[in-house]
C-alpha cells in the first residue's frame, strides 16, 4: 500500500492551532521544566523519568543541535534568546493560525498581538471564569455590594462587548467545581454562592459551585446567540483538578437541555483518560467536537496514537480536531505540532491498512483534523490553500536573522537628564547582573551636562558605588540593533534596596503618596519636539544646520523625512509605544511627536525609549537628533510638553463629572492643578534644568512665560485642554509647556506631583483663567533664568519629603555648576546638541 500521499499531506499541511495559550519572556520566573510535565511541587522533581520528558527533551536538543539534557535545552535557550528560539519553534512547526486563551495568567507573558511575529493569525478565546474575577476584584459604584444582577448585567455585557473581537469562550469549571452543570441552578443559589465567593475576600477565585454553574449557563446562554464556540476543559490537567469530575459525561445534562442544542461545545485535551466517553458524546449530540491538545504531547508515543484512535472510534473526523495546547514556551508549540503529525500519520495509516479508509480519504482526514475543521469551525478566515501556500517563516528571513544578542544595554538617566548607559554580554546578564546588577560609581549622579564629572557640593564623589540593576519588566529587543536589547535601571545600595539618588524610585514614591493618600493615580502624555541636523564642514570646521526648512505643519518636510519618521513610528511600535501624531513643528527641521498618555511611571520610562529611538534611527540616516531645548538661539526652542490627567478606578476625575463644574475642571483636579500652578516657579529647576532652557521660556513662543493658566491659550505655562472626543464644556487633562527635551523625566514628574500633592492638601483655589494674549503689566513673570528658579526652589520645603536633602542638595549643586560654567563659556551650549 502506497501511502507516501498520506505522509506528504500530513508533513505539508499549514496546522490551525485551536486552543493555545500566552509564551512568557526569557526571564520570567515560570520554570522551564514545566513545558514538559504537568506535575508541581515535589512531584515535578520526577517528572523527567517520565516516558514523554525523555522523548520531548531529544526532539528539542535535535531541533537545536545542543545537548540532549534539560541543563542543555536551557543553556541553549538563554544563549539564544526567545526571539530566535521563537522563530527556530514555529517554523519547523508550521503554524498559520493560533487561538490563544489569555486567562491562564503566567509570570511576565506576552500579549496576544505580540504573538503576530510568529504566526500570521493569531485570534483570542475569552476564559468566562477569569472575566467574572476582574469584574469582581472591582468595587462597585458608589460603595455599594455586588448583587447578582448587577454581577450579571456587568458579566453578559463584558460577553456581548467582545463578542466580535473573539473566536471562542472557554470555561475551566472542571477545576473548580467539575462538570457536572446544574442546569436548573437558582437563582438565590447563585446569589448566595456570590456573597460567599465576596466574603472570602480578594483577590477573587470563584470556586462555589452554584456560582459556578451559573455563570457557565449564562455564559453558553451569550455564545450560543452570537454564534461562538465553548471550550470546556475535560480529563486531565494538573492537581489542582479533581479527575473524578472531569468526565465530560458529567455534561450531558447540558447537552440534552432544549435550551443550548444549538450551542458548539469543545471538548479539550482529548478528555483523557475519557477518550473514549468523549468520542461517544461526539457521535450522539450535535453539538459536541473534541480537540486533543495537550494529550499530544504530554503522553507516551503509546498512550498519544491509543486516545486518537479511541476518539475517532465514534466521533465523525470533522468533529476532531488539532491544538498545541502551547504555552509559556514556544518549544510547547514545537513539540505539539511535531507529535501531532507523527501521530495523525500514525493512527490514519491504520485506518487504511485495517480499511476503515482509502488512502485518498486518509489525505482529507488528515487536513481535516490538522486545519481544515478548525477553520471552519471557529470561522477563521484563513482558507486551505492560502494556509498551504503561506510560508510563515522563510528561510531567508530566518538565515538573515542574527542568532542570538550579545548585549544588553542597561539604561538609566542621570540629575542633568543625560540618558546613559552600561552595556553587559548577554550571558553574564542572566547569570549574574539580573540578580546582582554592575557596580556604578556614585559621582554618575553628581555630573553636569558639560563634563563627565561631579559638581562641587554635590556629595557625590569618587567614594562610594551603587548597583545599577535592570527592571526586567521593561527589556526590549533594540528595533534598529536586533542582535543587542535594552532595559531601564534602577540604582540600589544593594539588591532590593534603592539608592536614595535613584530617580525612577523618586518617581515610584511620589506616586504611592498620591495614590494612598488620595487614591488617585497620575496619567502623562508627552509631546516631543527635537531637530534634525545635517553635518557641513566650512573652512574645515564642523557645522550642524538643519536638514531641511520646511514650514509649520508642511507636507514638504513630512516627505523629507519621511523615511526616518516612519522608521522611528514602527520601531516606537514594537516596543509598545503608540505614536498618536507626527508633524513638522515651526523651527527649520523641527518635528514633534506626540506619545499616547499613560500612567506616569511608565509614560517616563517610554520617553527615555523615544529618546533613544528618535537619535538612533536619524544617526543611522546621517543625521543628529537633538532635544536640547534651545540650539540655536536665533530660531525657535524644542519643548517637551506634558499632558497630565488624575484617574481614579480607571476613570478621568480630573475632568468633571458633567458641564456645571466651572471650567469643566473637577475639584480634585482644580486644587491639584492649582498646586502645580503655585509651585511652578520652585519646580522648573526639574523640567527646565539648563540655563539655555530659559532662553526658550520666552513670551510670543508659546512656551508660557508668565504665571497663569488658561482654556486653549497656547501662551499659558499652564494649559486646560480638551481634544477631540471630550465632552462640550468639559477639560480632559492640563498641559505644561515648561517641560523641555533636558529634564529627568522621572525627577519632572515627581516635582509635578508633589506641587499638585501640596495643593490638594491645601485646597488651593484656581484662579480665573487668563484667555487671551498675557499682559505684562498683570501677570507675574515666571523665573528668566536658571539662576531664579533655583532661588523660588530654595523657598520651597515641600519637596523635602519627595525627593529628601540629599538628593535635593546634588540637584541644586548640579544646577549651580551649570550656572557658572555657561556664564563664563557663552558658547559652550552648542556642544549640547550631542548629550540631548
Amino acid at each position: 500500500m502506497d501511502l507516501s500521499e498520506l505522509r506528504k499531506a500530513v508533513e505539508e499541511v499549514e496546522l490551525v492551532d485551536g486552543h493555545a495559550h500566552n509564551l512568557v519572556a526569557l526571564h520570567s520566573n515560570f520554570p522551564f521544566i514545566h513545558a514538559f510535565s504537568e506535575a508541581q511541587g515535589e512531584a515535578l522533581a520526577s517528572s523527567h523519568h517520565s516516558l514523554s520528558f525523555k522523548r520531548n527533551l531529544r526532539d528539542l536538543a535535535e531541533l537545536y543541535g545542543c545537548e540532549s539534557s534539560l541543563r542543555g535545552v536551557e543553556e541553549y535557550r538563554r544563549v539564544s534568546g526567545l526571539e530566535s528560539t521563537g522563530l527556530t519553534c514555529f517554523k519547523a512547526a508550521r503554524i498559520s493560525a493560533i487561538l490563544i486563551d489569555d486567562g491562564l495568567e503566567l509570570d511576565k507573558e506576552h500579549d496576544i498581538e505580540w504573538h503576530k511575529g510568529f504566526a500570521p493569525f493569531v485570534g483570542r478565546i475569552l476564559r468566562i471564569e477569569k472575566v467574572a474575577e476582574k469584574i469582581l476584584d472591582e468595587d462597585f459604584p458608589n460603595g455599594s455590594r455586588w448583587t447578582l444582577d448587577s454581577f450579571t448585567k456587568a458579566f453578559v455585557s463584558k460577553l456581548e462587548s467582545v463578542a466580535g473581537e473573539i473566536f471562542g469562550l472557554k470555561s475551566i469549571a472542571a477545576y473548580r467545581s467539575g462538570l457536572e452543570i446544574n442546569t436548573n441552578v437558582t437563582k438565590q443559589d447563585a446569589e448566595e454562592g456570590l456573597a460567599q465567593v465576596l466574603l472570602a475576600g480578594k483577590p477573587i477565585r470563584i470556586a462555589n459551585k452554584n456560582l459556578i454553574d451559573y455563570i457557565f449557563l449564562e455564559s453558553l446562554e451569550v455564545a450560543q446567540s452570537y454564534d461562538l464556540p465553548m471550550q470546556i476543559h475535560t480529563g486531565f490537567g494538573d492537581k489542582d483538578l479533581d479527575m473524578r469530575l472531569a468526565n465530560p459525561l458529567h455534561l450531558r445534562s447540558v447537552f440534552e437541555d432544549k435550551r443550548y442544542l444549538k450551542s458548539r461545545i469543545v471538548l479539550l485535551h482529548a478528555s483523557y483518560p475519557f477518550s473514549r466517553e468523549a468520542s461517544y458524546l461526539a457521535s450522539v449530540y450535535p453539538q459536541v467536537y473534541l480537540d486533543f491538545g495537550l494529550a499530544i504531547p504530554k503522553l507516551s508515543v503509546h498512550g498519544m496514537i491509543s486516545s486518537l484512535k479511541e476518539l475517532i472510534d465514534l466521533a465523525p473526523i470533522n468533529k476532531v480536531m488539532f491544538s498545541t495546547d502551547g504555552y509559556a514556551f514556544p518549544e510547547t508549540f514545537y513539540l505539539g505540532a511535531k507529535k501531532s503529525r507523527e501521530v495523525v500519520f500514525s493512527v490514519l495509516r491504520d485506518t487504511c491498512i485495517d480499511g476503515d479508509l482509502s488512502v485518498s480519504e486518509a489525505v482529507e482526514a488528515a487536513k481535516d483534523i490538522l486545519a481544515r475543521n478548525a477553520i471552519n469551525f471557529y470561522k477563521i478566515n484563513l482558507s486551505i490553500s492560502a494556509v498551504s501556500a503561506h510560508n510563515i517563516l522563510p528561510l531567508n528571513v530566518i538565515d538573515n536573522l542574527e542568532s542570538d544578542v550579545s548585549f544588553v544595554r542597561i539604561i538609566w538617566v542621570d540629575n542633568s537628564g543625560q540618558q546613559r548607559c552600561r552595556a553587559v554580554p548577554k550571558k553574564r546578564f542572566n547569570d549574574v547582573v539580573t540578580k546582582n546588577g554592575v557596580g556604578l560609581a556614585f559621582a554618575v549622579m553628581g555630573m553636569p551636562s558639560f563634563q563627565d564629572g561631579p559638581a562641587p557640593g554635590s556629595g557625590l564623589g569618587s567614594v562610594g558605588e551603587a548597583r545599577l540593576t535592570p527592571d526586567l519588566s521593561t527589556i526590549r529587543t533594540i528595533p534598529w540593533s536586533k542582535h543587542d536589547e535594552m532595559v531601564l535601571g534602577d540604582l540600589n545600595i544593594k539588591p532590593g534596596q534603592a539608592w536614595e539618588f535613584c530617580s525612577r524610585e523618586t518617581l515610584r514614591r511620589a506616586s504611592k503618596i498620591l495614590k494612598d493618600e488620595f487614591d488617585l493615580v497620575m496619567n502623562a502624555g508627552f509631546e516631543n519636539e527635537f531637530f534634525l541636523l545635517k553635518s557641513l564642514t566650512r573652512e574645515g570646521k564642523e557645522e550642524w544646520i538643519p536638514f531641511d526648512s520646511s514650514p509649520y505643519c508642511s507636507s514638504s518636510a513630512f516627505d523629507a523625512a519621511s523615511i526616518i519618521l516612519q522608521e522611528v513610528a514602527s520601531a516606537l511600535h514594537s516596543i509598545g509605544i503608540q505614536v498618536e501624531q507626527l508633524h513638522a513643528e515651526a523651527g527649520k527641521g523641527q518635528f514633534e511627536l506626540v506619545l499616547e498618555h499613560n500612567i506616569c511611571t511608565k509614560a517616563a520610562d517610554n520617553l527615555v525609549y523615544t529618546h533613544e529611538t528618535v537619535r538612533a534611527i536619524a544617526r543611522k540616516h546621517g543625521l543628529l537628533a537633538t532635544f536640547i531645548p534651545k540650539y540655536k538661539l536665533d530660531d525657535l526652542g524644542s519643548g517637551c510638553h506634558v499632558h497630565l490627567s488624575l484617574w481614579q478606578n480607571g476613570q478621568n476625575v480630573f475632568m468633571a463629572s458633567d458641564e456645571s463644574s466651572k471650567y469643566g475642571i473637577s475639584t480634585v483636579g482644580k486644587e491639584f492643578m492649582a498646586g502645580v500652578l503655585h509651585h511652578l516657579p520652585s519646580i522648573l529647576p526639574f523640567v527646565a534644568p539648563l540655563p539655555v532652557s530659559y532662553d526658550r521660556l520666552q513670551p510670543n513662543t508659546w512656551s508660557g512665560a508668565y504665571l497663569f493658566w488658561g482654556n486653549e491659550n497656547k501662551e499659558a505655562p499652564l494649559r486646560a485642554s480638551s481634544p477631540p472626543g471630550t465632552r462640550s464644556g468639559l477639560t480632559s487633562n492640563f498641559e505644561i509647556k515648561s517641560f523641555d527635551g533636558s529634564a529627568n523625566p522621572y525627577l519632572g514628574l515627581a516635582a509635578i506631583i508633589a506641587a499638585g500633592i501640596d495643593g490638594l492638601r491645601r485646597h488651593l483655589s484656581l484662579p480665573e483663567p487668563v484667555d487671551t494674549d498675557p499682559n505684562p503689566e498683570s501677570l507675574q513673570r515666571l523665573p528668566k533664568s536658571l539662576s531664579e528658579s533655583l532661588e523660588a526652589l530654595d523657598k520651597a520645603d515641600f519637596l523635602e519629603e519627595f525627593f529628601g536633602v540629599k538628593l535635593l542638595t546634588a540637584i541644586k549643586a548640579i544646577r549651580k555648576d551649570e550656572i557658572d560654567h555657561y556664564l563664563e563659556n557663552k558658547e559652550a551650549y552648542k556642544q549640547l546638541i550631542h548629550r540631548y
